[in-house]
């Protein structure tokens, strides 16, 4: 006669069945998309973020969501930004395919700079974050103050 050999009994306080556990919370859009690690100091997204994030990048992508300025035009709407970093956000976010920069053939030079559909996309991000911030502006100053 075979006998079978008897399942291990369950403590009391064992761990529960992987049935009984709780759910993991579900994973952000930005964990399950991620093509790199941003926390990693090589990160390529990194030099993308500093951009959009800046002083400066967060204020040009809100000008830009009203539509095509030119470059004096952008200096006199965005307060306290100097010629040089204005042109130098710009060219950053021409370069991450943010801004269009359209050079038209006119004496004096003209050019004019609007945002790509990309740049609309990260535009919307970054009004969300302004609006938040200027709604939260009273709370955040009392944190401040303790």
């Amino acid at each position: 006669m075979t006998t079978k050999p008897l399942a291990p009994a369950r403590s009391t306080l064992a761990e529960p069945a992987p049935a009984e556990r709780a759910p993991s919370p579900p994973l952000s859009l930005s964990q399950r998309l991620r093509p790199g690690n941003l926390l990693a100091a090589d990160c390529p997204s990194r030099e993308v973020l500093k951009h959009v994030t800046s002083r400066w990048g967060v204020l040009v992508l809100i000008v830009l969501e009203g539509g095509t300025h030119r470059f004096s035009e952008l200096r006199r709407a965005i307060g306290g930004v100097s010629e040089r970093m204005l042109a130098q956000t710009l060219q950053w976010l021409e370069g991450d395919g943010l801004v269009l920069r359209t050079a038209l053939e006119v004496v004096p030079p003209h050019v004019e700079y609007s945002l790509t559909p990309l740049g609309r996309e990260a535009a919307e991000k970054v009004r969300t974050l302004a609006d938040w911030i200027e709604l939260n502006l009273p709370r955040i100053r009392q944190a401040e103050t303790q």
